[in-house]
């Protein structure tokens, strides 16, 4: 069983998001939002929903936008009240956390960045969570793994069910079953094929004490200028049984590429009842658009396409009856105009 300290939160956001350029340039990557909550946002909710009081933001001299958004904006208070638009106050309000803000001034590696955070967790518990991990449509995550660090008193990594993108995330080696797993080895981005398994370590996990006197002695070791990373020390913690793994609730949304960061928007909206009506038509009106510019579609094609676009105009009113109906037709739809570029590719 678990002692009774109480679990502490640490963001990592310090890095400087070079996927995103130019934005990062000048806008943190935290706060790229997802319609109209920034990403960090996600994370500090799910904070707050597990109970969790103090936090550590490790930061860098870039990602100040990160810190205001913690404090109270009095300018903007004093606005809305004088407009008299106080139902828009509850969304400026400062977080309910205490936050320190602690700045990594060398980009070291996560292994680095979570050292950082040592003056504010000391020897309890604490979460570590990556802003890049969004999760919606079920329980607070970090919830979840203090429920399993209660149980059992072990670190605990959050994990979710993979596909082909397991290459770039990290796969765990586990024994037993679930809701708990107990973990013998991580693996962090393995080449396609040689994964232990398909269950993936993403951005949540919930430490011991244990973690921060392994990295603190790994660092002594780490020669050169490379950066010094948190999965030797995990490692090690696992073979000796100390590490324990459970699944996610609900929906992960990947915000770390643009690629990704695009489908994570689509999913958002579509799972917010004020949204969901709005991107829906928007869909329907671009599948519309792309659709009818296939002239050349044959008469039988023509029809699949009209029919796609009838199904998705069900399903901008709800009607779910129709979702399996519609999803055939736009896949096929698709195949169908993707074989027809080609074809115009080869011409």
């Amino acid at each position: 069983m678990a002692n009774n300290h109480k679990v502490k939160g640490v963001i990592v956001g310090a890095g400087y998001g070079t996927r995103f350029l130019p934005l990062t340039k000048t806008i943190p990557k935290e706060m790229i939002p997802l319609v109209d909550r920034p990403t960090i946002d996600f994370v500090i909710q799910e904070f707050i929903e597990a109970g969790i009081e103090e936090v550590a933001f490790i930061s860098s001299r870039r990602k100040k936008a990160v810190e205001d958004y913690f404090d109270r904006e009095f300018e903007l208070d004093w606005f809305l009240r004088d407009r008299n638009a106080v139902e828009q106050l509850p969304t400026i309000q400062p977080v309910p956390l205490m936050v320190a803000s602690i700045r990594q001034d060398d980009m070291r590696g996560t292994g680095h960045a979570i050292l950082q955070a040592r003056p504010v967790v000391g020897d309890g518990p604490f979460i570590v969570a990556y802003p890049d991990d969004v999760f919606i449509g079920g329980r607070s995550f970090s919830k979840i793994l203090i429920e399993a660090y209660l149980e059992t008193g072990k670190s605990v990594l959050g994990v979710v069910e993979a596909g082909p993108e397991i290459s770039r995330l990290s796969s765990i080696e586990y024994e037993g079953e679930r809701p708990i797993l107990n973990v013998k080895r991580i693996v962090e981005k393995p080449a396609p094929g040689t994964e232990p398994s398909n269950i993936a370590s993403i951005g949540r996990y919930l430490f011991t004490p244990e973690l921060l006197e392994l990295l603190d002695r790994g660092w002594k070791r780490h020669k050169g200028p490379g950066e010094f990373y948190h999965t030797e020390a995990i490692n090690t913690m696992a073979a000796q049984g100390h590490v324990c793994a459970v699944f996610a609730e609900g929906r992960r949304l990947d915000v770390g590429t643009p690629e990704t960061y695009l489908e994570a928007f689509v999913e958002y909206a579509l799972s917010e009842p004020r949204w969901r009506p709005l991107m829906l038509e928007l869909i329907l009106k671009v599948a519309k658009r792309e659709f009818q510019m296939f002239e050349f579609l044959t008469p039988d094609d023509a029809r699949l396409r009209d029919k796609a676009l009838e199904a998705l105009r069900a399903l901008s009113y709800s009607e779910r009856e129709w979702i399996p109906q519609a999803m055939r037709w736009l896949e096929r739809t698709t195949s169908i105009i993707r074989a027809l570029e080609n074809q115009e590719k080869k011409k």
